[in-house]
């Protein structure tokens, strides 16, 4: 089973043969990962909630690479700013916890400091 760092590593050598690294630096790449989500948006704009369900059954490959250049992105900066995601995402999993309770926050989308 493939997992992020065989991922990753594919990413990098996809940039490293054509020499890209001099092209990523930690502000362009947040460009391009906030430009790759917006066309993530793109998919859904202007469509009510049952265009949407039929856009997402005949159009899924095409979100998907939407989607899997948006990771690629997270990859890559996650790598050359040496964070390690997963961990990221347990301290991250945690805050949420405390921030949003189980008894306040459970079936509401309130902000949390408005709970």
């Amino acid at each position: 089973m493939i997992n992020l760092n065989d991922l990753t590593q594919g990413i990098l050598d996809f940039r490293d043969a054509r020499d890209w690294k001099q092209f990523h630096n930690p502000k362009d790449m947040a460009i391009s990962l906030s430009l790759e989500a917006a066309e993530v948006l793109e998919h859904f704009q202007w469509k009510d909630k049952e265009e949407i369900e039929k856009y997402i059954i005949t159009d899924k490959n095409e979100i998907a690479e939407e989607l899997a250049d948006v990771l690629s992105w997270i990859l890559l900066m996650s790598h050359d700013m040496d964070i390690d995601l997963f961990e990221a995402l347990q301290k991250k999993i945690k805050k949420n916890e405390e921030k949003y309770p189980v008894e306040k926050a459970k079936g509401k989308h309130t902000k949390y400091n408005k709970l």
